[in-house]
């Protein structure tokens, strides 16, 4: 990776001065992705795509595709039930989510770099965006994938092609990626801004769950406890800003799929088994996700809040996602600009 260096009104890369231009510096933001319609064929489409990352699933390929075809044959429809519950007029909730923060962090950095956004999965897709900085001659590209908490199946996968395509084109010596930290202030104040909203609205709820997406425990377990610490990380921080006690919280874990044990508790279960000790109201927060999606309005905004209220309770509200809460927008700018300290990896 080439070496940065600030020179008043330029940047050096290897010791070349060039102008500090939206076209010589692009910034990219990395989501998951998107069925592009709430109809069968787009999601069987978006989810081929996504169930057949080794990284993702790691089953043997000779097993998992001929399983992965029939679980597709079957569910396609059913998710793209639940995707038309969420939709909006602009798309699905996830794109409206990675648009506005790429607008709002294009006009925070008022032209010193060009913002874009792709996704792992779907269309805009990363190999496109990678292969379009390579034709554009783009001395920089800094590549920030939308994921706070470091697993093989978000942040590993996008490093991974970011790595093999970028040295496919021979622009790896021009590709940076940068991470955004589990317990980063302008996320964890984003998070806390959003509670506090929801209380304002709300009232106190008796019981606060703190959601994040499963991962197998095998994973885990490989990646060394690393997505875990991570997401432990973002539920201390959090609590400490908005001064909740941790007894009356809960750290979980949601989005289960397949039949191996994955990180517990999980979401549904304890959503089920709180009002059976007393707990009749409570809020969900799911600070993995920056953007709301199918996991945040439909998996808990909907079917938790069922199972909540069929258990006994009385009262269910969920956290909003940061999406393009200032404060986090601010902390992307500062990092782009080197005054944040957060994670790279050289390509």
């Amino acid at each position: 990776m080439g070496s940065e260096n600030r020179n008043g009104g330029c940047r050096e890369f290897d010791g070349v001065a060039v102008e500090t231009t939206a076209r010589t510096h692009r910034v990219l933001l990395v989501n998951l992705g998107t069925t592009q319609a709430p109809e069968s064929q787009a999601v069987h489409q978006f989810l081929s795509e996504f169930l057949a990352d080794p990284m993702v699933v790691d089953y043997p390929r000779w097993f998992w595709r001929p399983l992965l075809r029939l679980i597709l044959r079957s569910r396609a429809a059913k998710v793209a039930e639940q995707y038309r519950s969420i939709w909006t007029e602009h798309g699905s909730p996830l794109a409206v989510g990675t648009r506005s923060i790429a607008d709002q962090l294009r006009q925070s950095m008022e032209g010193h770099c060009e913002v874009r956004y792709a996704y792992r999965y779907g269309t805009p897709s990363l190999r496109n965006e990678l292969e379009a900085a390579a034709h554009d001659g783009v001395a920089q590209l800094e590549i920030i994938p939308l994921f706070p908490h470091r697993t093989g199946s978000t942040t590993g996968t996008i490093e991974a092609l970011v790595d093999a395509v970028s040295n496919e084109l021979d622009i790896a010596g021009r590709v940076k990626l940068s991470s955004i930290e589990p317990d980063d202030s302008g996320y964890v104040l984003a998070l806390a801004d959003a509670w506090k909203r929801a209380v304002a609205a709300g009232g106190i709820p008796q019981h606060l769950v703190v959601s994040f997406h499963g991962i197998p425990r095998r994973y885990d377990r490989k990646e060394g406890g690393a997505y875990q610490r991570d997401c432990h990380k973002t539920y201390q921080a959090l609590l400490a800003r908005i001064g909740w006690p941790e007894e009356n919280s809960t750290i979980s874990f949601q989005s289960r799929f397949g039949p191996e044990p994955w990180l517990s508790p999980a979401t549904a279960v304890v959503l089920e088994q709180l009002p059976t000790a007393g707990i009749r109201s409570v809020a969900v927060a799911m600070p993995g996700f920056l953007t709301e999606g199918l996991e945040t309005i439909e998996e808990i905004g909907i079917r938790g809040r069922a199972t909540f209220m069929r258990a006994g309770g009385q009262k269910f509200m969920t956290i909003d996602c940061v999406q393009s809460h200032p404060a986090f927008i601010g902390s992307l700018v500062e990092a782009i600009e080197g005054r944040r300290v957060h994670r790279t990896v050289q390509i």
